[in-house]
């Protein structure tokens, strides 16, 4: 199939107004869809009620990475402003994306402080700054300094800043620095985890970084290629040898969002763990065979997206837009702010 068609294939209309512009309080009262394969019809919960549906000893890995506040306010020195979205940094440099165009050996201030970021290179959409400070003070300048980076279909969000920085992030968030947050981590209130395990499910971690080109347009290289953009994992060595015990005793492994299924698939080979850390540019779509996960926790994702693609080598792309179809028609609340579905197939 041509690349334009694939991605095609992946639409859906999507009344505006079921875009979720605050996440749902508290997080468990998230609506739930559930489809599991060989069953006639879909279940419709909340995720307070998440362990009726889940197989019996199962075990749920979910991603611990931590959603820095990427997004920071610049001025020019004729008082313009710029907005720029951290991706990285590393050799001095600080890789970011602006929204407008930024000449070379241009001077930016952080308003109201001493420090400054220099244009000092551009390269395809990223621009690289030269900050007047130590390049590895970045985070902590932005925690000082940024502001959550919510995604540009939350348009109308009536969180404050401070509240934007709970609200995107899971209450177990720990490791790492992703610039945007695993959402279906966000339905997981610690009560519920503790729920879950006095039923029997098991709840383990591991850290992959999300990267800006999770959200990012498909491109047609991707679709040739079959690859998409590098990220970096890490499970913990007592997490792999758990989880692999629990894969040898047959135990169902129940992927919390997208993030977790690349980082077990990527890590995994002949059914068992292999390896601690990575990076991985896996791109999972139907004719994918898995590896190591029996299922997954997922948010309704963006129209002709590599998420909707992955889902969709559990589901079959005609059952997952029929889903789809379905979560519209009963106003399920869409993307990162929105509601989930449990995928056993």
């Amino acid at each position: 199939m041509r690349p334009e068609a694939e991605l095609q294939a992946y639409d859906y209309q999507l009344p505006p107004e079921l875009i979720a512009q605050k996440p749902a309080s508290p997080r468990e009262t998230a609506r739930l869809l559930v489809y599991q394969k060989g069953q006639t019809g879909l279940g419709f919960d909340t995720f307070a009620h998440l362990g009726k549906y889940l197989p019996k000893n199962a075990v749920l890995v979910l991603n611990q990475t931590r959603v820095i506040p990427a997004r920071l306010a610049l001025a020019k020195p004729t008082g313009g402003k710029v907005q720029m979205l951290y991706v990285s940094h590393g050799q001095g440099l600080i890789k970011a994306l602006a929204n407008k165009k930024l000449d070379l050996g241009l001077e930016l201030k952080i308003p109201g402080t001493r420090h400054g970021l220099t244009v000092v290179k551009k390269q395809d959409q990223f621009y690289y700054f030269k900050p007047n400070f130590p390049v590895g003070k970045i985070t902590t300048v932005l925690g000082k300094h940024g502001q959550m980076p919510l995604p540009p279909y939350i348009k109308h969000s009536p969180l404050t800043e401070k509240q934007k920085r709970t609200a995107y992030q899971s209450v177990f968030a720990k490791n790492g620095a992703s610039v945007a947050a695993p959402t279906a981590s966000l339905h997981f209130p610690k009560k519920l985890l503790q729920q879950l395990k006095k039923q029997g499910i098991s709840i383990k971690f591991i850290t992959l970084n999300v990267s800006l080109g999770t959200f990012a347009p498909l491109t047609g290289k991707q679709l040739e290629t079959g690859k998409l953009h590098m990220e970096t994992y890490h499970i913990p060595a007592g997490t792999l040898r758990f989880l692999n015990q629990a894969k040898k005793q047959g135990r169902p492994i129940i992927a919390v969002g997208t993030t977790v299924v690349r980082t077990l698939e990527s890590a995994s080979r002949k059914h068992q763990l292999a390896r601690l850390s990575g990076q991985t540019d896996l791109f999972i779509r139907p004719g994918y065979k898995f590896q190591f996960i029996n299922g997954l926790v997922t948010n309704f994702h963006v129209p002709k997206s590599s998420l909707m693609m992955l889902v969709a080598a559990l589901t079959g792309k005609t059952k997952l837009l029929r889903i789809y179809k379905t979560a519209v028609k009963l106003h399920f609340r869409f993307f990162s702010f929105g509601d989930g579905m449990l995928v056993l197939p």
